[in-house]
């Protein structure tokens, strides 16, 4: 039998997303967030939900663009530090020794060492309570050639991202691959 736990936000996993902005000083900044994923496919568009209270949530307002950084395993530590400190107060991108771009589509940074990155410009905002929900179509995927697979596409296991855990507020790797989609359930089709 299940055991009720109440209304917890509660998913697992969560992406590990690294946000990027302009503040209105022209000072790039990055932040942690979790709470966001993929939420169209055409337009191709991303979402994540933020405080009022983040840097991050002005310099979207304002610049009405963000990029969207997936880090590897190897980068945990300038992830989650992106996390514990505010842009306002530091300069993240120094501390954590990433080099800031620019990026060639919207008005936002991203940082080079991060191996793929989405590039969005602001489509809808949408409030819902403690957070607001930015929606960003997605103008552009930049990935290091190091992560693409024969394909052509990035291979999970080369990019090796990262996942949070909500419940106990942690961070994992990716398993190994235990089937295909679309495909290994046609076996319990009549």
């Amino acid at each position: 039998m299940k055991q009720s736990l109440g209304a917890k936000t509660l998913l697992f996993p969560t992406p590990v997303l690294m946000v990027g902005t302009y503040d209105h000083e022209g000072k790039p900044n990055i932040m942690n967030a979790a709470w966001g994923g993929i939420c169209c496919s055409q337009p191709p568009c991303i979402a994540v939900s933020l405080r009022k209270a983040t840097h991050t949530y002005a310099a979207i307002v304002e610049r009405k663009a963000f990029t969207v950084g997936i880090v590897s395993e190897n980068q945990v530590k300038q992830a989650d530090y992106m996390g514990v400190v505010s842009g306002r107060d530091v300069d993240k991108f120094a501390v954590a020794g990433l080099t800031a771009v620019k990026s060639d589509l919207v008005d936002a940074p991203y940082a080079a060492e991060f191996p793929f990155v989405l590039e969005c410009r602001l489509l809808h905002t949408l409030e819902i309570g403690l957070h607001t929900q930015f929606v960003g179509e997605i103008m552009d995927v930049k990935a290091d050639a190091d992560v693409l697979g024969a394909d052509g596409l990035p291979d999970i296991l080369k990019l090796k991202p990262l996942v949070y855990d909500t419940g106990h507020r942690g961070y994992y790797g990716i398993g190994s691959l235990l089937g295909q989609a679309f495909s290994i359930g046609r076996e319990l089709v009549e």
